[in-house]
């Protein structure tokens, strides 16, 4: 990839890197932009969609298996993007939890197959593509057959006129008030859906909330309550057989008795064969592990010989316990979770009326707030729609609309909305005595084409997208309105990276740099190629010839090399 040199003609952001793999007829291309303004241009046919096609591909576009070559099984595409300042795509990525760019380089790929599913990555990480169209409204604009949408749209065309009046503070005002409002009403219908509680049923819950607290539950708690529960099932039986063992152990004729005597004997052993010490010391300790053993098992049976009143006590409680279980969910947590829970409703039913009251007067306070806020965005959005429609149509009367007209109505909405209290449309007419009718409603790709042209001239400063694309600006003109095509696409490529199909040669001459789309066939096969003319004049005076209809025709040739000196 080459260092482009004019890079500071358009700081916004540009392609500087595209390379395309097996993309319908285009085996492989690998090209290095540069800032200003491209012309693409080719025989018709040739294939010169091909490099718009990529484009749209890395912006999210669908693009079905029809577009994959016969040079594999899938096609590929990727660039590399450069932006001065990439603050805002970094935002973006980062709320995706997608890298960063470095240095403010953005690299794009994503592979189309036959039979495997579309894959895209953004910065070498893995995205979706919902993620890649969404992305690509950042960098780059279509204008042309086959994206007329955006220009169509009631929002796309407010934003537009938005962008064009600045950033005055207002909107964002408005937004905040709107986004608080929203809220207080979300909180209110959310009340309404509230059914008030009765008395009885109020007192239920209090009695139910009664019933938790008086066993007062906790982790620690409920673990002793159910030690407590197995030894009271078992105290009886605990005590009797702890006593019988104690008794075995210590009790007369016990183990200890015959212990202790054996103890004696091992003492008297040992003073006469002083090698057996210790057994006699093992011996002794067998007595003091024994003696151990029998007032333990004594405490034990003292202490599980529960009264009947503790063992109803404690039965009782694990029988409370185990109803909340059943009510509730087994455990703590879900336990207290309803406890709180059915506090939580006591608490509403006892603030609702109060509570709704204020949210009522806030709504109200806020929808007070908006109306001034609204007005204001009203009025400056008046005067830009004149200044816009004022400098669209002098720019429409050099593009071949000597009588065109290009209106922008503003309507107030009666209702609060995400639009800041007003709609606009943008209406067309192309000739005297023809009404002006929605964009929408214009018949020739051509047309809208040269009225986007317009509007994106008149925006050029305020317009943060960098990269823009145009096909068919220049369809059904010529000559000087040509000439005018490829003076206002000029410039644009002040501010904006500029790519334009164009098959006017007016057009071509004004660009920075050439590609040439060609289509070569043989008996088997049909390809196409892309290459760089700009640097070769020869080439380009050759290819502009064609387009004046004769690249073999001296006249053509000398008005080529006449166009190109204009443009220098």
């Amino acid at each position: 990839m080459e260092n482009f040199s004019g890079y500071a003609k358009n700081s916004g952001g540009m392609i500087e890197f595209l390379k395309i793999e097996n993309l319908a007829l285009l085996e492989r291309a690998e090209i290095d932009f540069r800032a200003g303004f491209t012309a693409v241009t080719g025989e018709t046919g040739a294939g010169k969609s091909v490099l718009l096609g990529a484009l749209s591909m890395l912006a999210g576009a669908k693009v079905g298996r029809e577009a994959v070559g016969p040079h594999a099984d899938c096609c590929r595409a990727e660039a590399v993007l450069r932006f001065g300042d990439s603050s805002k795509i970094d935002a973006l990525l980062e709320s995706a939890g997608l890298p960063p760019c470095e240095d403010g380089a953005l690299l794009i790929s994503r592979s189309v197959g036959v039979s495997k599913p579309s894959r895209a990555f953004v910065n070498s990480s893995p995205a979706p593509l919902s993620f890649l169209a969404r992305l690509g409204g950042y960098w780059i604009d279509f204008h042309g057959p086959g994206e007329p949408q955006k220009l169509f749209s009631r929002r796309s065309q407010l934003e537009m006129l938005d962008t064009f009046a600045g950033d005055s503070g207002e909107i964002a005002e408005y937004m905040r008030l709107y986004s608080e409002r929203r809220e207080a009403l979300a909180q209110l219908e959310e009340l309404s859906r509230t059914r008030s509680l009765g008395a009885d049923e109020i007192e239920f819950l209090r009695s139910r909330i009664a019933a938790i607290d008086a066993l007062d539950p906790t982790e620690e708690g409920i673990a002793q309550l159910e030690e407590k529960s197995k030894l009271a099932e078992a105290a009886s039986d605990i005590a009797e057989k702890s006593a019988a063992a104690a008794g075995a152990l210590g009790g007369e004729g016990g183990a200890l008795e015959s212990v202790a005597a054996a103890a004696k004997l091992a003492d008297e052993v040992a003073r006469l064969c002083p090698s057996s010490a210790p057994l006699a010391e093992r011996v002794r300790a067998a007595s003091v592990e024994l003696s151990d053993i029998s007032s333990e098992y004594e405490a034990l049976a003292r202490s599980s010989d529960m009264d009947e009143a503790e063992i109803e006590e404690v039965r009782a409680r694990m029988t409370d316990w185990l109803g909340l279980c059943r009510k509730y969910g087994r455990g703590v947590p879900q336990v207290l979770a309803a406890r709180e829970e059915m506090a939580r409703k006591i608490e509403t039913q006892s603030d609702v009326r109060a509570t709704i009251a204020g949210l009522e007067k806030r709504a109200a306070d806020l929808l007070s707030g908006l109306s001034p806020v609204a007005e204001k965005i009203f009025r400056l959005r008046s005067r830009a729609a004149r200044k816009l429609a004022d400098a669209a149509s002098k720019t429409l009367l050099g593009l071949g609309f000597k009588n065109a007209r290009l209106d922008i109505g503003l309507m107030r909405l009666p209702e609060p909305s995400p639009d800041c209290g007003s709609s606009c449309e943008f209406s067309f007419s192309a000739n005297p005595g023809q009404p002006l009718l929605p964009l929408a409603k214009i018949a020739s790709s051509g047309e809208l084409a040269r009225v986007m042209l317009a509007l994106k001239t008149a925006l050029a400063e305020a317009d943060s997208t960098p990269i823009l694309v145009f096909d068919e600006v220049d369809a059904n003109v010529g000559g000087e309105v040509g000439a005018e095509v490829g003076k206002q696409l000029a410039r644009l490529s002040k501010r904006h990276q500029v790519f334009c199909v164009t098959h006017l040669p007016q057009v071509a001459a004004r660009a920075d740099s050439h590609f040439l789309v060609e289509k070569s066939q043989t008996k088997t096969s049909t390809s196409v190629s892309i290459s760089r003319i700009d640097s070769d004049v020869g080439l380009r005076v050759s290819e502009l010839a064609r387009m004046l209809g004769d690249r073999n025709s001296e006249s053509a040739i000398a008005h080529a090399q006449k166009l190109l000196d204009k443009k220098f």
